[in-house]
């Protein structure tokens, strides 16, 4: 385990204030805000903590409210729902400053037996043959993106190793692609001990699921997003569905692709699967996706 893996962990380690309040701490991110991907998976962290451990989440949905403060802490509050037989429902508020940030419903179950069938994985080269995020993006430094660019999105990847099938967005500007996109990935370093728990990979998931799912928005107009500037944009929603077990520390295949973008929004939608080929999590998410006026 890396340190910048430690450091993700203890980032989801919050703290307990009251019974069901919880203080998380924020870190700088590549854009000038808290990273959507960390305010979900702590608001996560928060519900779970609140719920039995024998019951699992299975589904979250979220909504950004205001882009939140890199730096500062942020308050989560758990709402106790519902406790019912087999289903337990979570209601979270993060709280930056005195306002509301984040919202999130969380919904988690006791296992048991039922129906199941799945859409087949589809087709994916082996991950150990693609280039690893130090070996890929320094190429394009000093060329379409910025040193200090390529140094942003280095640091935020070091917890994850993450590995696109096809170049990423900012790879191939002005020239629109088919609105599909897929990486694998898996944390840099096994998770053991004490803190191998299912929430925790859960919860790392979900943290990762935010960091590309929108990139196939940006793949069918030829943008690069963020990186080069030609398009400005935040996360509005999140949803996921946790179908079956899974680990964050083993190659997962997130296969991404926009059906449609309007109005100043784009969506995204997303399978992961494990490397045997369960569909483990699905995810949607929309986002604002808007051209600079000097851009267009």
């Amino acid at each position: 385990m890396n340190e910048a893996l430690e450091s993700l962990l203890e980032l989801l380690d919050l703290e307990r204030i009251e019974q069901d309040i919880f203080r998380g701490r924020s870190r700088p991110s590549v854009v000038p805000r808290v990273f959507g991907g960390q305010v979900a998976a702590q608001a996560l962290v928060a519900a779970g903590r609140t719920v039995p451990d024998d019951r699992a989440a299975h589904s979250l949905h979220a909504y950004f409210l205001r882009p939140g403060g890199p730096g500062a802490p942020i308050v989560y509050t758990v709402d106790r729902i519902r406790d019912g037989r087999s289903f337990t429902t979570r209601r979270v508020v993060a709280v930056q400053h005195g306002q509301p940030i984040f919202h999130l419903s969380a919904s988690f179950q006791a296992y048991e037996e039922g129906l199941e069938h799945q859409e087949p994985m589809p087709e994916a080269p082996d991950p150990l043959t693609l280039p690893t995020a130090a070996e890929m993006l320094p190429q394009y430094a000093g060329r379409v993106l910025s040193e200090d660019v390529v140094e942003r999105l280095l640091e935020a990847r070091a917890a994850v190793d993450l590995r696109y099938v096809d170049a990423p967005p900012f790879a191939s500007v002005g020239e629109p692609r088919e609105p599909k996109s897929q990486v694998w990935f898996r944390t840099h370093g096994k998770l053991d001990g004490a803190i191998d728990q299912p929430l925790l990979h859960v919860c790392l998931v979900t943290y990762v699921s935010d960091m590309t799912l929108l990139d196939s928005v940006l793949l069918a107009h030829g943008r690069g997003g963020w990186a080069v500037g030609d398009v400005v944009g935040a996360s509005l929603d999140h949803a996921m569905w946790f179908h079956r077990p899974f680990r964050a520390d083993e190659w997962l295949l997130y296969d991404q692709e926009s059906p449609t973008a309007q109005g100043g929004r784009g969506l995204g939608k997303g399978s992961i699967y494990t490397a045997d080929g369960q569909l483990a999590v699905s995810v949607i998410q929309e986002g604002v996706i808007r051209v600079p006026r000097g851009r267009r």
